[in-house]
Order: structure tokens, then sequence, then C-alpha cells
């Protein structure tokens, strides 16, 4: 039988392999092209004069109504291609995507006023290592992180909390402490979901238009862990003006 030679199992096991980097290959692809997008984004809006007064009320120095639009309008991204994957085309899909990141550098676009472009750069690279190095122990460990992966998001849905509450408290003990944790909750998630990806795209369970939409929300799930993760480093290595 085909299931006791030694030559199929070779055989299928390097398809499988080859189905997962195939697979990884274009999710990463989009990952970083969403990535480019927001980065260059975020860098042009934050020396645009009237955009930042479009986010930041003059008078009182705080968020203005079209400033929150911009903050929170990416979120409502995600929830919509979450909730809607199945019903959407994968153009639809992929717009959205494309729209989310180009969101994103908007809302981060504040992050050049707040600390220098230098500390920028090396959060940058300082969150490139920890995800690159992450994402290879993902990839190709052989211990299964499912349980690992349950224990980060019970970390996230803390994070959320903590961070809500400390929205009203605005105790910098807490930030400190809710950014720590959001560190290792990324870092720890980026190398879970490399995994349940590499998986996903060697099982060959999704084909034609439901891979390439698989795709597009394994991208937007690597880019979100990336985000994070640098947006909690910038905390720590970022130096304010």
């Amino acid at each position: 039988m085909n299931q006791l030679n030694p030559s199929f199992t070779t055989e299928a096991r390097f398809k499988a392999q080859t189905l997962a980097k195939t697979f990884l290959a274009n999710v990463f692809s989009w990952m970083f092209l969403a990535l480019a997008i927001t980065a260059l984004v975020a860098y042009l809006f934050a020396a645009n004069e009237a955009f930042m007064q479009f986010m930041f009320n003059a008078e009182t120095g705080g968020m203005s109504f079209g400033g929150w639009i911009v903050m929170l309008a990416p979120l409502g991204l995600v929830l919509w291609m979450s909730m809607g994957f199945s019903k959407m085309s994968v153009q639809s899909l992929t717009l959205i995507f494309l729209l989310y990141s180009i969101l994103m550098g908007l809302s981060l676009s504040f992050i050049f006023l707040a600390y220098t472009s230098a500390s920028i750069a090396k959060t940058f690279l300082i969150t490139s290592g920890m995800f690159g190095v992450m994402a290879f122990v993902g990839y190709t460990t052989k211990t299964d992180l499912s349980r690992f992966g349950s224990l980060m998001m019970m970390g996230l849905v803390g994070i959320i909390i903590a961070s809500v509450v400390n929205f009203f408290l605005k105790s910098p003990m807490m930030d400190y402490i809710v950014s720590f944790i959001g560190v290792l909750v990324f870092t720890g998630l980026t190398a879970y979901d490399v995994q349940k990806l590499k998986r996903l795209g060697a099982s060959a369970l999704q084909q034609g238009d439901t891979l390439r939409k698989v795709t597009i929300l394994g991208a937007l799930t690597l880019y979100l862990d990336f985000i994070n993760l640098f947006l909690f480093l910038l905390r720590f290595f970022g130096n304010r003006k």
C-alpha cells in the first residue's frame, strides 16, 4: 500500500513542504508590501501641516473628530475583513487590505512628531530582528505551539482590558507594565501565527480564490504582529522630541 511505501511518504512530505513555502512566501510578500505602504504614508504625512491640523485640535492640543476617525478606521476595516471573508471577492479583500495599510500609515504618522527619526529607525530594526527570529522559530520548531498561542491570546485580551483601564487612570507604571507584556505577547504570537500559517499552507485544503483570500488574511495577521510589536518596543527605545 502507498501508506507503507517510504518513497511515497517522502514525496508527500516534500510536496507539503513546497506548498507551505509557496504559501508563506506569498503571505510575507503581501505583509512586506503593506508595511512599506504604511511606512511611506506615515513618513510623508508627518510632514504635512494641513493633515496634522486635521488630526489635532489646535486649541485643546487633543485629537480632533477627524483624527479619531482616522485612528479608529483601521479597526473597522479589520473587523470588516474578518467577518466578511466568505462573502468578499479576492479583489475586494485585497483592496481593503491595501486601504487598511494606508490608513494605518495615516494614524501612525504622529510617531514622527513624538519621537526622533533615529530612534524610530533603530526600533524598526530591533523589531525586524525579533520578528525574523520568532518567525524562524515558528517555522522550524517541531513543538506544537497551539497551547502557547492560546496563552498569548489570553495575554492579548488582558492587554486590551488594561489599556482601556489605563486610558482613564493614566498611570505611567501601568503603561510600562502593559508595554512589557505587549512585547512578550506579540513576540510569542509571531512564532505561533507563522507555525499556524505553515500548517495551513502544507495542508492544501484551500484552493483558488479561497487560498488567495487566506493569503491576504495571513498577511494581515503577521502585519498586526509586527506593527504592535514595533509600537510596544517604541515605548522603550523611542527618544521623545
